[in-house]
């Protein structure tokens, strides 16, 4: 849906404002990576995350039912317009020059859609290879990943995720050649959701490994940063 937003946004301008076409295309490469992610995960066939039985166990039905309408369908849907809107600010100084900071902060976009598309591939490769060695009745070596960019960041592919939406939002502050912007609360809530999404995750975590202690003690949450002794 963000992609489709950003194309609403350089579509009003013809489709010939610099700024709003490349805005568009990295938020649409990042859609595809998305979705390609989701897609072997079986997202498209029935998968589910695993942590929303937990979740469900632990309210009552009705409980759920208005957590799943009000948060997932309501305030997820309006987070997903809310990060799109710095396009609204390039839109309206869609008179301010493209210029050298726009192109780098493009390239710095793609740099983090590439970032959690290692985090991505690393996760994947780890679980598969977890999944192979369960089923042939031995033991995996850990239980969570702790090698590749996850030594350095227990959720890589959050911190690249995060940093790509306020990437996006220095775009439009580009744009206004003011950093007092208002769109900025696209950013501040997801970032906040993202908090609240690896707090539960950790716990979950946590309760089935308790090694993974050891692993918080050492490795940096998000921000990606050499491990502590």
């Amino acid at each position: 849906m963000p992609a489709v937003y950003l194309w609403v946004f350089a579509g009003w301008a013809g489709l010939h404002n610099v700024r709003l076409n490349v805005m568009a295309a990295v938020v649409t490469i990042w859609g595809a990576r998305l979705t390609f992610n989701l897609a072997r995960k079986g997202g498209y066939s029935g998968a589910e995350d695993y942590r929303w039985p937990i979740l469900r166990s632990r309210m009552k039905a009705w409980q759920f039912q208005l957590f799943n309408f009000f948060f997932i369908v309501l305030y997820q849907n309006i987070i997903l317009v809310i990060i799109s809107l710095p396009a609204y600010t390039a839109y309206e100084h869609r008179g301010s020059p493209y210029g050298i900071v726009d192109a780098l902060l493009a390239v710095l976009f793609l740099s983090f859609t590439l970032g959690e598309t290692i985090a991505d591939n690393q996760q994947w490769a780890f679980q598969s290879s977890k999944r192979a060695q369960l089923v042939a009745g031995t033991t995996p070596p850990s239980q969570f990943l702790q090698s590749g960019l996850f030594r350095y960041s227990r959720h890589p592919n959050y911190f690249f995720e995060l940093a790509q939406w306020w990437v996006l939002f220095v775009m439009g502050v580009v744009a206004a050649r003011s950093l007092l912007q208002w769109t900025v609360i696209g950013a501040v809530l997801l970032t906040l959701l993202f908090i609240g999404s690896t707090s539960f995750t950790e716990k979950i975590t946590l309760s089935r490994y308790p090694e993974y202690a050891e692993y918080q003690r050492r490795t940096s949450p998000v921000i990606p940063w050499f491990a502590r002794r």
